[in-house]
C-alpha cells in the first residue's frame, strides 16, 4: 500500500539547447516540472562526456527547481562536494561499478543532500535491498 504517493517530473538538461538553455529552464518551470535531471558523464563509466559542475553552477543561479545530479561516472566520491558547492540537492549514483555504495550514500547524506541509487534494466532490483532504507531514490533505467 502506498500512503504517499508523488510524481515530480524531471526534465534532463541534456536534451536542452545549450545555446538559449535558461530559456529552456524557464519553459520547462512552466511546463510544470517539479525537478531538474543533470546527466553527468565521464566517458569512462559510461562513454559519452556530458556536464561538469561550472554547469551546474549556472543552473542554480537561474533556477529554484532541484538539481538532481545523475552521476555515471568511474568515482562519484571525488566529485560530490564539488556539485555541493555548485548547487546540487540530490545525487543519483550507480549500484553497477560502485566499490563502496554504502561509503557513497553516507557521503552523500553528511553532505546533507538526498541520495538515490541507479540500476541498470538487467540488474534485478533485489541487489538494493542492503542499502534501501538508507536512500531516497531509486531510479531504473531504460536503457544500459
Amino acid at each position: 500500500m502506498v500512503h504517499n504517493r508523488h510524481i515530480d517530473i524531471a526534465p534532463s538538461i541534456l536534451s536542452a539547447d545549450f545555446s538559449c538553455l535558461g530559456e529552456q529552464i524557464r519553459a520547462v518551470e512552466r511546463g510544470g516540472a517539479g525537478v531538474l535531471h543533470v546527466d553527468v558523464m565521464d566517458g569512462h563509466f559510461v562513454p559519452n562526456i556530458s556536464i561538469g559542475a561550472p554547469i551546474v553552477q549556472s543552473l542554480r543561479r537561474i533556477t529554484r527547481l532541484p538539481l538532481v545530479i545523475h552521476m555515471m561516472i568511474s568515482d562519484p566520491d571525488f566529485f560530490l562536494e564539488e556539485f555541493v558547492e555548485a548547487g546540487s540537492d540530490s545525487f543519483l549514483v550507480h549500484w553497477e561499478g560502485n566499490n563502496n555504495l554504502h561509503r557513497t550514500v553516507s557521503r552523500i547524506k553528511a553532505l546533507r543532500k538526498r541520495a538515490g541509487v541507479v540500476i541498470n534494466p538487467a540488474t534485478p532490483a533485489a541487489v538494493l535491498e542492503e542499502i534501501l532504507l538508507d536512500i531516497d531514490l531509486v531510479m531504473v533505467m531504460t536503457v544500459d
